[in-house]
């Protein structure tokens, strides 16, 4: 038998093997993502609070706590804490006015008897009034220093002025110390209203004369109104008050002008899709597939 001859009778039989594949199975699959942070070390965690901003529809500490207590207590191998959540932006402020005022009043005073001393003027010269001494200067508040509880958060950059509360070991420490010394997960959550317009891309079905149906992509200028919302996550080791990880995630979702999403249906929307990444940083997650079979 010809080499050639040997080829035809493999492919003849590989045919009639294919074609008698009439069944096809999808089989599940699970890949899983090994965590980002070696949480051994703990049994407890506390989802402690946010400094949220960006819209009062939604109360963005609040809501965030609640979801990622109940996302760890189904999906996490860690004890979820459950314990008041703390007003990080209030506390952040008390501390900056309590540092304030802890300042030495006498730093920005005249040295004792400065007031009294009077200027010596030389015999046989002109008696001259002493010239005026100008005020002393009010110190500025320092750069990054946390603005006062009441204040409205709804940029980014007003959020940047309560940074300083999540690099206080101290205060962290001591919180640890609180609740037996979990690792601990705050942070800032900025939730925004977005508005924008411009020229989207979508899909159009069409039908010609045969009634055919055919899907064409095309341009059109479009209004369309949303939410931007930027969650900042920080893990404190609750025994040190370190800092152990911190991630920062974007999501935007956006709807036609006509369409009227709620504020919070928005922010659950949001969150969904965030929350995997959460959850990969504290223990290993598997990312559910399916793979096709023909039998």
């Amino acid at each position: 038998m010809t080499a050639r001859s040997a080829a035809t009778i493999v492919s003849v039989v590989l045919l009639a093997a294919v074609s008698g594949c009439t069944n096809f199975f999808e089989v599940p699959i699970e890949t899983p993502i090994s965590a980002k942070m070696d949480v051994s070390a703990f049994r407890r965690v506390l989802v402690a609070g946010f400094i949220s901003g960006g819209t009062d529809d939604v109360d963005a500490n609040l809501e965030t706590v609640r979801l990622l207590r109940s996302q760890l207590r189904s999906k996490s191998s860690l004890r979820v804490i459950e314990a008041e959540v703390l007003p990080l932006a209030e506390l952040a402020a008390d501390k900056t006015k309590a540092a304030n005022a802890a300042t030495p009043a006498a730093a920005a005073a005249p040295p004792e008897g400065a007031a009294d001393a009077q200027p010596v003027v030389p015999a046989g010269s002109q008696t001259q009034s002493p010239a005026p001494v100008p005020p002393l200067p009010v110190p500025a508040p320092a750069a990054g220093q946390a603005a006062p509880a009441d204040s409205k958060i709804r940029t980014q950059k007003d959020l940047d002025k309560f940074q300083s509360i999540f690099a206080d070991v101290a205060f962290w420490k001591k919180v640890g110390e609180e609740y037996e010394n979990p690792l601990i997960v705050t942070g800032t959550v900025l939730f925004t209203p977005q508005q924008t317009s411009g020229f989207v891309t979508r899909n159009m079905e069409q039908y010609d004369q045969l009634g055919r149906r055919t899907v064409v992509p095309v341009r059109a200028y479009m209004e369309r109104k949303g939410f931007t919302i930027t969650p900042k996550f920080i893990f404190i080791d609750g025994r040190t008050g370190a800092t152990l990880h911190s991630e920062t995630i974007t999501e935007q979702v956006l709807y036609t002008s006509q369409q009227n999403t709620p504020a919070l249906s928005s922010y659950f929307e949001l969150m969904d899709k965030i929350l995997p990444t959460f959850l990969g940083t504290l223990s290993t997650q598997k990312i559910r597939g399916t793979r096709v079979l023909l039998r």
